[in-house]
């Protein structure tokens, strides 16, 4: 069973999880970042690393974000766009997938900074509607 990180990361995107990551299964988007569900190893080193709390185990994940092991899978690459079943995505990612520009995110294996205010906004709820589908661009 895979990791992936949740809403809990939208706005955040600390990168403690990178810097512990044997197998360097971390994708980066604009505002946070994923885990590449067929090279996951379950190792588990990531999850106590996230000051978000934003990284879970695929069958542990918390009432109403089911949802985000898809996000993962398509925004990792993982998973064709078309195939997602997109239930309880925001739309802008519905419509960020479907756009003729959409790409799989980059991969990172190195630490960087958080966002600007990322210790304010980690603990804040209902985040997903504000996560961006576009992969970090430096």
């Amino acid at each position: 069973m895979p990791y992936i990180v949740g809403e809990a990361c939208v706005n955040c995107k600390y990168t403690d999880c990178v810097d512990v990551c044997p197998v360097s299964c971390f994708y980066e988007g604009e505002n946070m970042l994923v885990i590449h569900p067929d090279e996951c190893i379950d190792c588990s080193a990531c999850e106590p690393e996230c000051p978000a709390t934003a990284i879970y185990a695929d069958h542990d994940t918390p009432e109403g974000q089911d949802h985000w092991a898809e996000i993962n899978a398509v925004f990792s690459g993982t998973k064709e766009p078309g195939d997602a079943d997109t239930t309880g995505w925001p739309q802008q990612l519905i419509d960020g997938i479907k756009a003729a520009d959409f790409a799989v995110w980059p991969n990172i294996t190195e630490t960087k900074d958080a966002l600007p205010d990322a210790d304010a906004k980690a603990k804040e709820e209902g985040k997903a509607t504000q996560m961006s589908p576009k992969g970090f661009s430096g």
